[in-house]
């Protein structure tokens, strides 16, 4: 096996770029074929990106990492005709664009129309898009979850506490993708620092429709685009934002862009009283400190030939929020984690039509977790950390109106456990197991895959097939093959797009404390209770919906989408320590609809309003996880029957709308409602009371066993106080649960543990961009 996939590396030219990403070439010429040195606009409505460039000494420049889609080429040039050209991105390998302006002459009238880039005819399915705009107008996040707000704004996303997104009613399967590197490991605030909202440039967002390309974690796949100037010379930004909560945070981003280099440099912090989701109103032992430093340096050694390096270093200090009983005892629970990421790629362009390049990332991840004494009723510490190495290359192949990519990625995860614990209360022991437990273990965990797909248009026709092989290598060793299909139909008349996707999924398990999961000496803490090694996930999902395009003013989109799973993946968090470990559950049938109104640009106002309808029940028995006292005795007890999963919250409404009160001073507001999740406490109502007191009690509904629902309604004010070709200074005030409604978003019981949204809050934010 080890020679076969070597063989492979060395006959797939790599190649690493992001999925649906390309790149745009674009030379400017006078006449008589001499480069024009001038500043011409790009724009795309339906990627939401909008962008002014500049070309070089030579006329030319080039538009990196733009999601497939149409675009719209505006020239103005002085002395010359204005050109409106529209162009499309479709594949990674470089789109040129030649432009000869024509010199203008007296009294004649020239006219260009623009060409609606709302609908992509060319799309197979429901990928979702955030620009840079949207991202610079955003609600102000507390520190830890900018991105996770972001990607939670969108159709099919939600909470469930502490900023773990789950999409489509999906646990610990997300995945994002960094300038093209995938990380599969839970990035919420308790476990992973984030790469700061204020550093990326635009967002593509799948629950359906997926590549080939992606494989491992496919609850949904976020891919990031960090930001990445193309003009010459100095650019850069500062952003200091703070509110309630004592929240301070700033941001800041230099990029120099000299001759065929490029280098740039990020660094950010932040602090606040309220780092992860509190289990009671008044937030006990709850702040939190944040960290972020990275470097990248791109040069083009030619037209064909581009290196590409980058360093980051994230860390986040936080401590671990109280229940009443816990502050009364004293309780005092931190935590830590720290990254550094290292990344290297290099990008050949053999010819017109075939590209390559070669990349590869090794990254160290620690994560900690420290009691003192007085901790109740568990006294808990924690130490993982695991170093990973990851490679993946490909091959993309144009070929009249086919897009052929095939590639092979190998990833080996060195996992280190460390946990000991010792049972303070001795209610929370089952009889006959160890109130003591200390356990370490280290094992490789190895992971490779290879893919082929195309991409083809047939008139208003598009199909993307794709087959992908997972080989899965650490308590386990199994492999499977996946299939993936999804076809777009365009109906130039109704300015709509038809679309249907399936996706076969192989989903490895997550990683954190997986090793203590399935040990031995877990087993021993309820011998009663079958463990075996958490199983890999399979599944199959399947969605159909549209896209319509009104004018270029509003686009509608609608979804229907089911998942079938074998070994669904979720979580058992140890109590509210933060601490979670993996589990499966026998199977689960997922299904619902989503619907999406996009305000583009009606006049002043531009906004959108979503509606989410999920349906998620899961079936006995479950496997892993690290159960005790009663949770122990609930567990062994479920070996038949389904239920609904702790994501199934029935109907989710998002909206947001701004409107332009004049050219530099806007406003903005919006609501998130949500019908309440499901819960299951083993105690009495008398006993919450004693742990999270009457205000939490008072939202749960026991006899429906569900969190009542949640409203917040926020609204914003922004101004750019400064704003010329140089220089943009903006300021935005944002207030968020004006309503004040305490939204518990779940409560503690046997797979999930308590959490509580922000309450009334006002951030502000100033920015400075050059």
């Amino acid at each position: 096996m080890k020679r076969w996939v070597i063989a492979i590396c060395f006959v797939a030219l790599p190649a690493l770029s992001q999925v649906n990403n390309g790149e745009l070439h674009v030379a400017i010429t006078d006449p008589s074929g001499h480069p024009v040195k001038t500043s011409f606009a790009v724009t795309s409505t339906g990627n939401q990106y909008a962008n002014t460039l500049s070309t070089d000494a030579s006329g030319r420049v080039a538009v990196k990492t733009l999601p497939y889609g149409l675009y719209v080429i505006r020239v103005q040039e002085p002395g010359f005709n204005p050109v409106v050209r529209a162009v499309e991105v479709r594949s990674s390998i470089p789109a040129e664009c030649d432009i000869h302006l024509a010199i203008a002459q007296l009294a004649t009238m020239v006219n260009v129309e623009d060409s609606g880039t709302l609908i992509d005819p060319h799309s197979s399915s429901s990928t979702m898009q955030i620009g840079s705009k949207q991202i610079e107008e955003r609600l102000i996040s507390l520190p830890g979850r900018s991105v996770q707000d972001l990607v939670n704004s969108q159709p099919g996303w939600l909470y469930e506490g502490n900023a773990v997104l789950h999409p489509r009613g999906s646990e610990y399967q997300t995945q994002f993708v960094i300038d093209g590197i995938p990380l599969t490991d839970n990035r919420s605030p308790s476990f992973g620092p984030e790469v700061e909202a204020d550093d990326v440039n635009s967002m593509s967002i799948y629950t359906a429709g997926f590549p080939a390309e992606y494989g491992r974690k496919m609850g949904g796949v976020v891919e990031i685009n960090t930001k990445r100037e193309t003009n010459a010379g100095l650019h850069g930004q500062f952003v200091l934002s703070g509110g309630s909560y004592d929240a301070a945070a700033g941001f800041g981003h230099v990029q120099d862009v000299w001759g065929k280099n490029t280098l740039g440099g990020t660094a950010s912090g932040s602090m606040t009283s309220r780092y992860l989701n509190p289990v009671v109103p008044e937030n006990f032992t709850n702040k939190g400190t944040t960290g972020d430093f990275s470097v990248r340096y791109e040069r083009d050694f030619t037209e064909k030939d581009r290196l590409s390096a980058t360093v980051r270093h994230e860390l986040s200090r936080f401590l671990i929020p109280n229940e009443l009983l816990q502050q009364d005892a004293g309780q005092m629970q931190n935590g830590d984690n720290f990254e550094t990421l290292g990344a290297m790629s290099y990008q050949h362009i053999f010819s017109p039509v075939v590209l390559g390049t070669l990349a590869g990332m090794v990254r160290d991840n620690a994560n900690n977790l420290y009691s003192n004494e007085d901790s109740t009723p568990i006294l808990a510490f924690q130490h993982n950390y695991f170093r990973e190495g990851y490679f993946k290359g490909t091959l993309s192949v144009h070929h009249d109106n086919q897009e052929w990519k095939g590639g092979v990625e190998s990833d080996a995860t060195f996992l280190h456990e460390q946990f000991n614990y010792r049972i303070t209360d001795p209610d929370q022991s089952d009889d006959g197991a160890p109130n003591r437990l200390s356990f370490a273990e280290q094992r490789p965990d190895l992971e490779q895959s290879a893919f082929v797909e195309d991409l083809v248009r047939l008139g208003e026709w598009t199909v993307s097939a794709g087959l992908r092989w997972d080989h899965y290598q650490l308590l386990l060793n199994e492999s499977a093959f996946s299939p993936r299909l999804s076809v777009g139909r365009y109906l130039p008349k109704a300015n709509m797009v038809l679309h249907a996707a399936y996706d076969r999924v192989f989903q490895t398990p997550s990683f954190e404390n997986i090793l203590l999961s399935s040990s031995p000496q877990v087993a021993s803490l309820n011998p009663r209770f079958l463990r075996l090694p958490v199983q890999p996930s399979k599944g199959n999902y399947y969605e159909g919906g549209l896209i319509k395009g009104f004018s270029e003013k509003l686009r509608v989109s609608v979804n229907f989408y089911r998942r079938d799973v074998r070994n669904f993946a979720d979580d058992d968090q140890l109590l509210n320590t933060g601490v979670s470990y993996p589990i499966a559950f026998d199977k689960a049938v997922i299904y619902g609809a989503e619907g999406k109104l996009d305000v583009v640009q009606w006049g002043k106002l531009t906004g959108f309003v979503s509606y989410s309808y999920m349906v998620a029940n899961a079936w006995f028995p479950v496997t892993g996880g690290l159960f005790l006292g009663d949770d122990a005795g609930n567990a062994e007890t479920e070996l038949a029957g389904h239920f609904p999963v702790s994501q199934d919250q029935r109907n989710t409404l998002r909206m947001r709308f701004k409107y332009e009160l004049m050219p530099r001073l806007w406003v903005a507001g919006g609501l998130t409602f949500g019908s309440g999740l499901p819960f299951e406490y083993g105690g009495t109502e008398e006993m919450a009371l004693s742990q999270y007191g009457p205000q939490v009690v008072g939202r749960l509904n026991f006899e429906r066993g569900r969190v009542d629902p949640a409203l917040a309604v926020s609204a914003s004010l922004g101004a750019d106080l400064i704003k010329s070709e140089k220089c943009v200074t903006r300021i935005q005030v944002d207030g968020d649960n004006l309503n004040s409604r305490l939204n518990v978003l779940d409560f503690g019981g046997l797979f999930s543990g308590n959490a509580i949204a922000p309450g009334r809050s006002v951030y502000a934010r100033l920015s400075v961009s050059f």
